[in-house]
C-alpha cells in the first residue's frame, strides 16, 4: 500500500432522499398521456415554469424524483464512507510521458465490492489537468500493456479479450488500448480515469453480484419496486469514483468529464444529470434509455430493452413497455438537467439501433432550457455532415461505422471539451 485517503461521499447529488421526503406519486394509470417529447420547463401538474429560480429549486428536483421513480431507481439516501488506496504507481509510464496509477475505492459495509480505478495523468503539466472519467467493459487491464494492473476478479461476458468461462485472463492485456486512447488524450493534455463496470455491478440479471444487496441490506440504499436498477448503481460507482478524483491534487476537480458508450453511455448523461461536479457529459451511441428518445419509433424500443435488459432500471419503468406516451418525462429532460452544462451526443451511422436521427431530437427537445437559463444550445437546427463536429453547447457528432467506440471519436470528445471546458482555476 503506498497512501490510503477516506472522505465522506459528496451530496453534491442530494435528491437522492426524496425516496423518503415526497409524497407518493401518481400510479400510471392517473399519468396524462404526452405523445411528443415533454417539455422540460412544465411542471407535473402542468403549470409552467416561471423563472431561473423555480427551474433550479422546484422542476428540476422534481425531474430527478421522477427519473428515479418511473425509471433508474432511487439512489442510496445515506452517506457512505469512501476511502481510497494506491495498488501501484509508475511515474514513467507511456515511455516517460505519464503517470499511471491503480486505485482502489472501498465504501459502505466491508463485504462490499471494490472499484479498482485507472488513473493515468500527463506528465508534463503546467496547472491542473481535465479529467475524462468513465467505465470499462473489459477491464483495466485490456486497455494498457503495464502488467502491474490487476486484472477484474468479477464476472464478465465471454465475448471481450482473454475472457474464458467468464473470467479475465492475463490474455486480454492491451488488447484494447484505441477504445480509450489514453496515450493520445494525455498527450493533449488530459487526464483519464476508469474502471470496470463489473466492479459494481457484473451485468447479470442476479444483482446479488453486485453491491446493490451490501447496501441495501445495510439500509444505505432503498428496496422494492422503486429501488435502482443496474445503470444507477453504475451511475452511483462513477460519483464514488469522482469523490476520489477531485481530491487528486494533479487533478483540476471543477474540470470532470464523464464519458462512457452504449449501456455505459446511458451511465454517463444520468451521472451528469445528477452530480453537479460533472463539467460535461459525453454519451457515446447511448441509444434507448439514454440518448434515444423513449417515445422513438426506430431502434431499440422501451419493451424490447426492459426485456432483453431487465435489470438495467427498475420494475417501474416496465409497466410503461407498451404505452410509453404515460412516462412525465422523455431523455431530452434528463440533457435539460445537465443545463447549462456542455453535452456532446456521439454516434455511428450504421448504429440504427441506437436511434441517431431520434438522438439529434432529444438534443433540440432540451434546447428549450437551456436557452431558459441562459446558456446556448445547438450550433444549428440540422444535424451536421458525416465526420463533422456540431460544438454548440448542446453538441452532436456522426462517423461512419458501427456500434463502438473509437480513436475517432476521442478526437471529437477532446475537441469539444477543449471548446467548452472551464479554464483552469
Amino acid at each position: 500500500m503506498l497512501n490510503r485517503r477516506t472522505f465522506l461521499a459528496s451530496m453534491a447529488c442530494t435528491p437522492f432522499a426524496f425516496a423518503a421526503e415526497t409524497p407518493a406519486l401518481p400510479d400510471i394509470t392517473k399519468l396524462p398521456s404526452v405523445v411528443n417529447l415533454p417539455d422540460p420547463l412544465i411542471f407535473l401538474d402542468g403549470t409552467k415554469v416561471a423563472d431561473k429560480a423555480a427551474w433550479f429549486h422546484k422542476r428540476r428536483p422534481e425531474l430527478k424524483q421522477l427519473f428515479q421513480h418511473y425509471m433508474y431507481g432511487y439512489y442510496p439516501t445515506k452517506t457512505v464512507e469512501v476511502t481510497s488506496k494506491v495498488l501501484s504507481h509508475d511515474p514513467k509510464a507511456f515511455a516517460g510521458k505519464g503517470i499511471l496509477k491503480e486505485i482502489e475505492i472501498s465504501f459502505g459495509p466491508p463485504s462490499t465490492p471494490t472499484i479498482k480505478m485507472l488513473l493515468a495523468i500527463p506528465a508534463e503539466r503546467k496547472e491542473k489537468v481535465p479529467v475524462f472519467i468513465g467505465m470499462n467493459f473489459a477491464g483495466n487491464h485490456v486497455l494498457v500493456d503495464d502488467t502491474a494492473i490487476k486484472i477484474p476478479t468479477a464476472w464478465m461476458y465471454d465475448r471481450y479479450p482473454g475472457v474464458v468461462n467468464n473470467q479475465a485472463s492475463e490474455k486480454g492485456r492491451g488488447a484494447q488500448k484505441d477504445t480509450w486512447n489514453i496515450e493520445e488524450t494525455l498527450a493533449e493534455g488530459f487526464a483519464v480515469a476508469t474502471f470496470y463496470a463489473g466492479d459494481v455491478d457484473p451485468d447479470v440479471k442476479d444483482k446479488r453480484m453486485g453491491i446493490q444487496p451490501h447496501l441495501e441490506k445495510a439500509g444505505i440504499a432503498p428496496t422494492g419496486k422503486n429501488a435502482w436498477g443496474t445503470v444507477a448503481a453504475w451511475s452511483w460507482g462513477i460519483m464514488r469514483a469522482i469523490d476520489v478524483l477531485v481530491n487528486q491534487p494533479e487533478l483540476d476537480p471543477k474540470r470532470v468529464i464523464v464519458v462512457g458508450h452504449s449501456r455505459l453511455g446511458k451511465t454517463a448523461l444520468l451521472t451528469a444529470a445528477f452530480d453537479e461536479r460533472v463539467a460535461m457529459a459525453i454519451p457515446n451511441q447511448a441509444g434507448c434509455g439514454g440518448t434515444a428518445p423513449s417515445r422513438g419509433k426506430v431502434g431499440e424500443s422501451v419493451q424490447r430493452i426492459n426485456t432483453s435488459f431487465p435489470h438495467w432500471f427498475n420494475d417501474a419503468f416496465k409497466e410503461f413497455n407498451t404505452q410509453t406516451d404515460k412516462l412525465p418525462f422523455d431523455q431530452n429532460c434528463l440533457v435539460a438537467l445537465c443545463a447549462p452544462r456542455p453535452v456532446l451526443f456521439t454516434n455511428a451511422v450504421e448504429d440504427t439501433w441506437a436511434n441517431p436521427e431520434g438522438q439529434f431530437d432529444v438534443l433540440k427537445a432540451a434546447e428549450g432550457t437551456y436557452k431558459f437559463v441562459g446558456a446556448t444550445g445547438l450550433a444549428s437546427p440540422n444535424m451536421p455532415e458525416l465526420g463533422k463536429l456540431s460544438d454548440g453547447t448542446l453538441g452532436y457528432f456522426i462517423r461512419a461505422g458501427k456500434h463502438s467506440m473509437s480513436p475517432i471519436d476521442w478526437q471529437a470528445y477532446r475537441a469539444f471539451a477543449k471548446k467548452h471546458l472551464p479554464k483552469q482555476g
